[in-house]
């Protein structure tokens, strides 16, 4: 048996005529970018998530880019970032000229409350949170800290499309929620697509301007902007991709336990749960000491895992001149070198998820 780490085309195959629908119907309207689907998208994310707004842009990258510049954060700001995410959290912050100050983990891969605590200086200006692998950071406390030093909160929401922390959804506590949808997503589109969802009506009309070259009507252009919208084709397909979120997450759940029960290698240490809340495991991650020993056994039995982050943000070579040296960060570390991916998708079928738990389970 060969179980591939996510097959997308399952995922097509399950909601084909709905895809086709939606893509020939923009093909045939004529009208490809800023049009009705988009602004049908934009209203049923914001509307699913309980908002006031939704602006669709071109990828989730752009999307914590523009928050964080909407926010007014700039050259010489700080951002407290956790160590142990995908690059692009860091990046974001570095596009607009301030400085991402990398902090611990804790046990559930979220940011750690007490390292955002020191890490604050009279530079800080917001606190990201990445709701990493589809798990809520510890919003209560998050909120608490940014509201006690008047900070910026922001949500990289990008793996965590439906989370929950304490029955509330994740990308609605901060001042802005960023989202991808990249295909693999937990809403994912057919190609690069992304949004930011907000309360505040300043910092949608901002981020809006800036996705459309800084201007509100054409040839009006009013800040520094650029071009990065998300189009037709990719609202349509996200559309569909939303209808059915909560069917979804509930298939990546129900693969997750499975996995939960069955593995019972005492040299793999299995996802802890937050307490509170409800994670849609985008990414099923597991440790273990022997993590390249492990994929390499995987993979000789036709398995394929993925192996996330194995170089935290504050050693990676693009942020060299910030000093950052080993050991700074040692649980971050510790899960680069030993963050193991198991396949999870939507459309999975049972025996392959039947076939990694044995497989695991003969592991020495």
């Amino acid at each position: 048996m060969k179980v591939e780490f996510t097959v997308l085309g399952r995922l097509y195959t399950k909601y084909q005529s709905e895809y086709e629908e939606a893509v020939l119907r923009i093909l045939r309207s004529g009208w490809y970018i800023l049009g009705n689907e988009l602004t049908k998208f934009e209203n049923d994310f914001a509307a699913y998530h309980g908002v006031k707004h939704c602006a669709g842009v071109g990828n989730g990258l752009d999307a914590l880019c523009f928050a964080v510049s909407a926010l007014g954060i700039g050259p010489g700001d700080e951002v407290i970032v956790q160590a142990n995410t995908y690059i692009a959290t860091a990046l974001a912050v570095s596009e607009t000229g301030a400085i991402p100050v990398f902090v611990e983990a804790d046990k559930f891969f979220g940011i750690d409350p007490e390292g955002i605590e020191k890490a604050i200086t009279e530079k800080t200006k917001s606190i990201m949170a990445v709701h990493l692998y589809g798990q809520p950071c510890n919003m209560d406390q998050i909120m608490e800290i940014g509201n006690k030093h008047n900070l910026h909160v922001i949500e990289d929401c990008a793996q965590a499309h439906g989370a929950k922390y304490k029955g509330k959804l994740v990308g609605t506590f901060g001042d802005a929620g960023c989202f991808s949808f990249y295909p693999t997503k937990p809403v994912g589109a057919m190609g690069d697509a992304g949004a930011v969802i907000t309360n505040s009506n300043e910092l949608d009309d901002k981020v809006r301007m800036i996705r459309n070259y800084g201007s509100k009507v054409k040839y009006k252009h009013e800040i520094i902007g650029i071009n990065s919208r998300m189009d037709e084709i990719q609202a349509a397909v996200t559309c569909v991709a939303l209808k059915h979120i909560e069917e979804g997450n509930g298939e990546r759940r129900a693969i997750a336990q499975k996995y939960l029960d069955g593995i019972k290698n005492p040299k793999v240490v299995l996802p802890d749960l937050r307490p509170d809340s409800e994670h849609v495991y985008h990414v099923f991650a597991v440790l273990c000491e022997e993590r390249d020993r492990l994929h390499d056994f995987l993979e000789e039995n036709n398995i394929h895992a993925q192996i996330h982050y194995p170089i935290p943000c504050h050693l990676a070579g693009c942020y060299s001149s910030l000093g950052s040296k080993s050991g700074k960060i040692p649980t971050a570390e510790s899960f680069a070198k030993q963050e193991l991916s198991l396949p999870i998708y939507v459309g999975m079928p049972e025996d392959e998820v039947d076939y990694v738990i044995e497989t695991i389970n003969r592991f020495k």
